[in-house]
């Protein structure tokens, strides 16, 4: 089947490229490799490294170290799809190539944007726990952190209409907070450890029970993923990096292998600190580990760490999340209505409005963050396991250039690791579950409504394949 026939508006579009204006090519390998690791640091370890540690016992390392191998297989297939496909694009579009179902393509998009939100609703909780944790606050009942987790999430939303350009360079400033909360946990684990405080031993304290090692891993592991995503935002910026089918191999690797390393050393420096079932009590499981190897480190420092890294990751993902909602409407697959923009700001207030609407919902009704994170990981596994079919079938589609090429075994890897991790066998959480039914049941009910209308007026929809990077650039 040739590619007009494949992708049918979508390669109509793409015989107009030439005349359209580029993106700018900016990012060198250095650049791309920061970008790369500050999207994968963020709320996940901040917020969910004591859950993970109460379902696993002591060995915390281990999930974390579980799912970056899970995420490896799948960052070779984003390998070979963006040095073979070097546009601004993501799994949408790579879905659509393969496929050519539009309604598949629609779920694989809203499913991406339903991820951003609870992503986003996720370091809402975050950011209202570490607040009034590390400012001694005292609000640490459900309402309090509820009410500034909606606070919290209405500010971004403020901040989303007014328009914001994130540039590579504010990505690097951001992407060094980020970092230097991390690495003050592992310089305090190491000096602890060091001096003879904490029990190193913990690390090695497997759980024990009916259930043995095997599912308490891999139960503990579909919320571990959760820290590992992000590294799929990178293939988004392929027409705004100087060589892509050169770079993208080798810093997509080292980026997933830095941030895999560090999340492995804070969580054997916060298990050394700080007792398993201590740890797992509460939203700021790394603030703890702060307390009790340097008590004399201003605690509010670390604290305005976390809540700068979760806001970000928020800004972000909301920003994503209107965006895609925005160019779907575009592209007559949802209301038109979506597709508003404010005449002063130039900005999605519709799509802003309904993004923020959701995502107020999931911290009111649904609210606690594994739950929350969970969803995220969930939605994410599903669309991987996607991508990792996808490359297996657009290996038929030929282009004139040399790429990388993945051993034919990792995407088939990749693909039953992640069905397999987003299966109820894993011990995951139902809520997870509905959640996710209940997003993507809002977002088909729209297609339909959409459809119908379209239809009455005789206009064609086109695949939604609005990149996220339109999201979070300028």
């Amino acid at each position: 089947m040739s590619e007009a026939t494949a992708d049918g508006p979508l390669a109509a579009r793409d015989g107009d490229r030439a005349a359209a204006p580029s993106l700018k090519r900016v990012m060198g390998p250095w650049l791309l490799l920061l970008f790369i690791v500050g999207d994968i640091l963020g709320t996940g370890i901040y917020a969910l490294t004591g859950q993970v540690a109460k379902q696993v016992g002591g060995a915390v390392w281990l999930p974390f170290l579980v799912a970056f191998a899970v995420a490896l297989l799948t960052a070779f297939s984003y390998l070979e799809l963006v040095t073979k496909y070097p546009r601004a694009a993501g799994a949408a579009l790579y879905t659509h190539k393969a496929f050519g179902i539009h309604f598949v393509t629609f779920i694989v998009a809203f499913a991406v944007m339903c991820s951003g939100i609870t992503s986003a609703s996720t370091a809402a909780r975050a950011f209202a726990a570490n607040l009034s944790t590390a400012f001694g606050l005292g609000l640490s009942g459900t309402v309090w952190i509820t009410a500034i987790s909606l606070l919290f999430m209405a500010g971004i939303a403020a901040i989303n209409l007014r328009g914001v350009g994130e540039s590579v360079k504010a990505n690097v400033v951001l992407t060094m907070v980020e970092l230097s909360g991390l690495l003050i946990i592992i310089f305090i684990g190491l000096w602890a450890i060091g001096a003879g405080q904490g029990d190193v031993s913990r690390a090695v304290e497997f759980p024990s029970g009916e259930a043995g090692i095997f599912w308490p891993v891999i139960a503990a592991t579909t919320l571990a993923f959760f820290a590992m995503v992000g590294f799929e935002d990178s293939v988004n910026m392929a027409e705004e990096c100087t060589h892509p089918i050169r770079d993208f191999p080798r810093v997509l690797l080292a980026g997933l292998a830095i941030t895999g390393l560090i999340y492995v050393l804070v969580a054997v420096s916060a298990v050394t600190l700080v007792p398993v079932a201590e740890l797992g009590e509460g939203e700021t499981p790394l603030l703890k580990v702060v307390e009790a190897g340097a008590p004399g480190f201003p605690l509010w420092i670390f604290g305005f760490i976390t809540m700068f890294a979760v806001a970000n990751s928020a800004l972000i993902n909301m920003l994503m999340a209107s965006r895609l909602v925005y160019g779907m409407s575009r592209e007559h697959v949802l209301p038109p209505l979506l597709g508003k923009v404010h005449r002063g700001r130039r900005t999605p207030y519709v799509a802003i409005g309904f993004t923020t609407l959701l995502a107020f919902a999931l911290i009111t009704f649904v609210g606690e963050v594994p739950a929350l994170g969970g969803t995220t990981a969930l939605l994410l596994l599903c669309v991987f396991a996607v991508v990792n079919v996808a490359v297996l079938v657009l290996r038929k589609d030929k282009v004139g250039h040399r790429h990388f090429r993945t051993p034919t075994v990792l995407p088939i890897l990749g693909a039953l690791t992640c069905a397999f991790l987003a299966g109820p066998w894993t011990g995951r959480d139902p809520v997870q579950y509905r959640v996710a039914g209940v997003l993507i049941a809002i977002g088909v009910a729209l297609w339909g409504v959409t459809f119908l209308v379209n239809r009455a007026a005789g206009v064609s929809a086109t695949p939604p394949v609005t990149p996220k990077t339109e999201a979070a650039g300028p």
